[in-house]
């Protein structure tokens, strides 16, 4: 080799071994599908080339008795996402971080003592599927659905089954009281996951289902013209999903790193875009990048996510005790 090229070696081991110095692991454990973290990561990796996010994925519930478990040596950094009552429930394993573009995202969407901070929103619908409708007229609220001409015509997923359900069924609870929700139990067909509740509007399964926003919005993009997304008058539920970063994480430089990407507007844009998940941010006017209306325009009948964490177990019951009531 003769001094020329033995330089121009020692020059690209020399890069190379700057370049794997600059590098910052990270490691992310999420609950959100691989299209999602996809979406995400892409524009992540624009923001920070320089991260390198070892993914670990699994459910909300299991990920965190997870970090609860390695609390001594943490083994993750970030937590994206979970629903707020969830987190709540773990206050003790998150790590504080105030982002610096936490005015963006109303307060109502954040953590105590910016604990964790919410990425996107879920709005719940009424997805209706007008082939199916036969003659009776469209539901506007959730009323509706309890009147008798409604039994076995719309789906409803088991609150225990599912994250989002569970605060559909809470917030009729809410609302209505005890009897309205189990007017809702008489009549509804009950479903044991989410995907099978708007899965089954789409197909023609059931005329109407109660489910989330963005499940449904991927029907219309995708040409259903028969699906219609239906904001009930009486009010939407909402259920936010936020992330943390791990207490005592070991790469927190990364983490915080992961965390402004992951929250950023170019982030909740394109989750928007593609995905159709509702973003947090206020400085995105989500009804003139996809059909979906703003926030502002839906009315939302508010819930109180802690409380509804706390209420769980008596919340299940009481529907186990309504829909049995029935059958």
């Amino acid at each position: 080799m003769n001094i020329k090229s033995f330089l121009q070696c020692t020059l690209a081991a020399a890069g190379l071994v700057a370049s794997l110095a600059q590098a910052q692991t990270v490691v992310l454990y999420s609950s959100n599908n691989t299209e999602t973290i996809e979406t995400a990561l892409n524009v992540v990796k624009k923001k920070s080339p320089s991260l390198n996010v070892q993914q670990v994925t699994g459910g909300t519930g299991s990920l965190m008795k997870r970090i609860q478990a390695e609390s001594k040596s943490p083994r993750g950094d970030v937590l994206w996402s979970g629903g707020f009552g969830t987190l709540g429930a773990y206050k003790d394993l998150l790590e504080p971080y105030q982002a610096p573009e936490l005015a963006a995202i109303p307060a109502e969407f954040r953590g105590p003592g910016n604990l964790w901070v919410g990425t996107n929103l879920h709005v719940m619908v009424l997805m209706v599927n007008e082939r199916q409708l036969k003659g009776l007229a469209a539901p506007k609220t959730w009323s509706d659905l309890m009147k008798p001409e409604w039994k076995g015509k719309f789906a409803i997923t088991d609150p225990s089954k599912s994250a989002t359900a569970y605060m559909l069924v809470y917030g009729l609870l809410k609302q209505f009281g005890k009897d309205g929700l189990e007017k809702i139990a008489a009549n509804a067909v009950v479903t044991s996951s989410s995907g099978t509740t708007y899965k089954g509007v789409a197909a023609g399964e059931y005329p109407v289902g109660l489910t989330i926003e963005y499940a449904a919005q991927e029907y219309v993009a995708g040409g259903q013209k028969e699906i219609k997304l239906v904001y009930p008058s009486e009010g939407s539920y909402l259920a936010p999903e936020g992330m943390f970063i791990v207490k005592g994480a070991k790469n927190m430089d990364a983490a915080k790193a992961l965390y402004n990407g992951l929250m950023s507007k170019e982030a909740q844009e394109a989750q928007l875009v593609k995905n159709f998940r509702r973003p947090t941010r206020t400085d995105i006017a989500v009804s003139k990048l996809t059909s979906l209306p703003d926030l502002k325009s839906i009315k939302v009948f508010p819930l109180n996510q802690e409380a509804a964490s706390a209420e769980y177990e008596q919340l299940v019951a009481l529907w186990n005790l309504a829909v049995n009531k029935t059958r």
